[in-house]
């Protein structure tokens, strides 16, 4: 059985009551799946906050990274790794940021935030 430790986007935090990090256990192959699998049984609010309730398929504004790879398109059964499995570092639940360029990008054009 590992630990594996698991860092929380703000939101979820909040919705389940917990710190930034927090810490799982596994059972056999320490995968995605399995990791999410143990948050979900663990923190039973947080099901179908990071994958969707039918699917099980990671939510589009949520990114997976351990060891500063991205894991977001990885397949869910695929190992995660072993700095992961044996506690040295996190998986990462990052949500993603979306927007734009701020000011403006044209010449002569007012930027709305600096008037």
């Amino acid at each position: 059985m590992a630990m594996v430790r698991v860092e929380l986007p703000y939101g979820l935090r909040v919705l389940a009551g917990v710190e930034r990090e927090i810490a799982v256990e596994v059972e056999g192959p320490v995968t995605i799946r399995s990791v999410l699998d143990a948050i979900e049984m663990r923190y039973p609010m947080l099901e179908g906050t990071i994958r969707d309730h039918g699917t099980k398929q990671r939510r589009a504004f949520l990114r997976f990274f351990a060891c500063e790879e991205d894991l977001s398109h990885a397949g869910a059964d695929e190992l995660l790794p072993e700095a992961v499995v044996c506690g040295e570092e996190p998986l990462l639940v990052i949500g993603a940021i979306a927007g734009g360029l701020m000011g403006s990008r044209f010449e002569g054009e007012a930027d709305p935030l600096r008037g």
